[in-house]
């Protein structure tokens, strides 16, 4: 299920507040630093925690 464009607007990183992109089930850091971060969507709810996004692939 896709999120609210506003809501994707507003969120960020958390580790680097970079802007978030929706893929799947997951959104993914944009950051041009080396974080790219990819954080799950869980129930249609972004879990923005640091200890639970993964590295990407």
């Amino acid at each position: 299920m896709p999120l609210e464009a506003g809501l994707l607007e507003i969120l960020a990183c958390p580790a680097c507040h970079s802007p978030l992109r929706e893929e799947a089930d997951e959104l993914i850091c944009t950051g041009a630093t080396e974080c790219g971060l990819v954080y799950p969507v869980r129930d249609g709810i972004p879990v923005l925690l640091v200890d639970e996004a993964r590295r990407p692939s």
